[in-house]
């Protein structure tokens, strides 16, 4: 199979860390978001894997190329026309069955199982209780019927998470280039959802499976929950070594990081690189490079190479920022 990745985004609303970086290299519990989610492929027959990059878009094949081995594409989108315009980019390399992640949350799902898929292809699904906020699966006889973004009334609770495995991709690509053509668009965007109702219509079968877990990353509060969330359950790692501190588990600490005269966690992620001392953080994440003096900090995110020092405070500070208090 071929994997897509649409990366293009701006990110705004974790910003301001998205100013220095995009998105997916936000780090969480140790690693970058797109670190998790390239992760969760292991064990997959991949070909290739096809990332669409816009905004910093270097930093992101460089990061890839750095971390990974596994045979990459990139594509570049200059107009941020939406998902369906986002994959249709790459029509000409699907050409086989195709893997789609948004690379917004992570899931915790055992993706073999698609290997057994039958059908046209597989839409994952988790139920919510507000299905009003969230684009949401129909089902008829065990089988999608109906895909309806963010329901004014409730017409079914599985929320679709942005995990989308294509077998018939012949029909995928022929959707998406007719939602372009027709110029079928919600509030201005191309949406994959309507390249894939297309597909219904013409008799494609989708199936919904449920993912044991669906972690937003999308801004600052929920980069601090999902951080809460990987740390228990299993991405945490105590430190080696610290001086005359306190570690209250779970954390995720750096071998590089340094800890003196402190109280760390629980659910902190501190990376590469990172110096605290004489401070209090917990429920927060330090990224690489940064330093923390003389502070308590909580659900707070520290961005690269920033620097607080002074009270106690909540804060939300972007990559080289320098924060002092008197």
């Amino acid at each position: 199979m071929k994997v897509i990745l649409p990366l293009a985004g701006l990110g705004t609303r974790l910003r301001p860390h998205t100013h220095s970086k995009p998105k997916p290299l936000v780090s969480v519990a140790g690693k970058t978001v797109l670190g998790h989610v390239l992760d969760s492929l292991a064990g997959l027959p991949i070909e290739e894997v096809i990332f669409i990059t816009g905004y910093l878009g270097d930093q992101i094949e460089q990061h890839v190329r750095s971390h990974y081995r596994f045979p990459t594409r990139f594509v570049e989108q200059t107009e941020l026309k939406g998902q369906a315009h986002a994959i249709d980019l790459a029509s000409e390399f699907i050409d086989q069955p195709v893997l789609i992640i948004f690379v917004d949350t992570i899931v915790k799902a055992d993706l073999t199982r698609l290997l057994t898929a039958e059908g046209d292809g597989v839409l994952y699904v988790k139920e919510v209780e507000d299905p009003r906020r969230f684009g949401v699966a129909v089902l008829e006889n065990g089988k999608i019927q109906r895909l309806v973004e963010k329901p004014k009334t409730p017409v079914s609770n599985l929320a679709v998470i942005g995990v989308y495995y294509l077998r018939n991709w012949q029909l995928l690509r022929e959707a998406l280039a007719d939602v372009i053509s027709q110029n079928i668009q919600t509030g201005g965007e191309y949406y994959l959802a309507d390249a894939l109702q297309l597909m219904i219509d013409r008799g494609a079968q989708f199936e919904a499976w449920s993912v044991d877990a669906w972690e937003d990353c999308g801004t600052v509060e929920a980069l601090v929950q999902t951080n809460r969330y990987l740390l228990s359950h299993g991405h945490d790692r105590a430190p080696d070594e610290v001086t005359n501190s306190i570690i209250i588990p779970p954390v995720y600490v750096s071998p590089s990081a340094k800890i003196k005269n402190s109280v760390i966690g629980p659910y902190v992620s501190v990376a590469d690189g990172v110096t605290i001392c004489d401070s209090v953080v917990r429920d927060s994440i330090v990224s690489d490079g940064a330093s923390i003096a003389n502070v308590a900090l909580h659900e707070s995110v520290v961005g690269s190479r920033a620097a607080v020092k002074g009270s106690y405070q909540k804060l939300n500070v972007g990559d080289d920022s320098q924060v002092e208090f008197d």
